[in-house]
């Protein structure tokens, strides 16, 4: 007994079939050169560890933070898709929001590496070669562009800072050391603060208010002194000089006589009384 099938639903059975198995077969293949240059893409960038561009959906966050977009967008497309598809115009205009919106960040990519504008057209269409020819070729990244037209739109710029990916210039944040906290950009004094003065000079005071340290107007001449001259008046010369001295007075005349003759010395003692007649010696009586 024949079948007989007038919408042809065997035929589709078997095309479907034959695409199931090859999304089978070339889905992995597909994944990996993805993967790969993504890898190529985000070592140029800068971004630290090579894994980060082998995890599912978390490569495109990524592609997208360098892109100066969102990261969280992607999340929101596949959200999105998952709610809204079936809905219909709705679910038709998703998957155009989403490839619109991963081509500007894929424009902002390709600016990174050397890339004009029109580069964009190539990955719309053929977003595998787009990748491998930023991947492979010998541009470096470039940060230094102008910032996005959408850097002040907060749900389409990128405000979040990722240990291992390096912040954008576009982002308003400077680069963090891993592990740390992001720094502040420079050294910014706290508010109301002003430099101190240079010892010995302070820029004179204005009407009514006081002066700084270390400088103080002239002051004003008191009762009975003269008023300084005019500024830039010329210093009239000093007098004639003093006479020299006049002649040392003349030296003494002839010097004084010496002085006379020391005094004759005294005359010889007188001389003492007798002494008595006593041979004897002082301790034997008179005879």
């Amino acid at each position: 007994m024949d079948y007989y099938d007038p919408y042809g639903y065997g035929g589709m059975v078997a095309l479907f079939a034959v695409l199931g198995v090859m999304l089978l077969i070339l889905g992995p293949i597909m994944y990996v050169v993805f993967s790969l240059f993504l890898m190529k893409i985000f070592e140029k960038a800068g971004v630290e560890g090579k894994w980060r561009a082998w995890v599912p959906v978390y490569n495109a966050m990524i592609l997208f933070k360098l892109g100066d977009m969102s990261p969280w967008l992607v999340l929101y497309a596949i959200g999105a898709s998952l709610v809204l598809s079936w809905i219909p115009v709705i679910g038709w205009l998703l998957p155009l929001a989403t490839l619109a919106i991963s081509a500007m960040a894929a424009w902002r990519v390709g600016l990174k590496l050397q890339k004009e504008a029109a580069w964009v057209i190539l990955y719309v269409f053929l977003s595998i070669v787009w990748m491998g020819i930023l991947a492979f070729d010998k541009s470096r990244w470039n940060p230094a562009i102008a910032p996005a037209p959408w850097a002040g739109n907060a749900f389409l710029a990128d405000r979040t800072v990722w240990d291992g990916v390096p912040p954008q210039p576009s982002q308003g944040v400077a680069p963090q050391a891993p592990g740390y906290g992001a720094a502040s950009q420079g050294y910014a004094p706290p508010q109301g603060y002003q430099p101190p003065a240079q010892p010995g000079y302070g820029a004179p005071a204005q009407p009514g208010q006081p002066g700084q340290p270390g400088y103080g107007a002239p002051a004003q001449p008191g009762p009975g002194q003269p008023a300084p001259g005019a500024p830039g008046a010329p210093v009239p010369p000093p007098a004639a000089p003093p006479a020299p001295p006049t002649a040392p007075p003349a030296p003494p005349a002839t010097p004084p006589a010496p002085p006379a003759a020391p005094p004759a010395p005294p005359a010889a003692p007188p001389a003492g009384p007798d002494a008595p007649d006593n041979p004897a010696g002082p301790n034997q009586p008179p005879a």
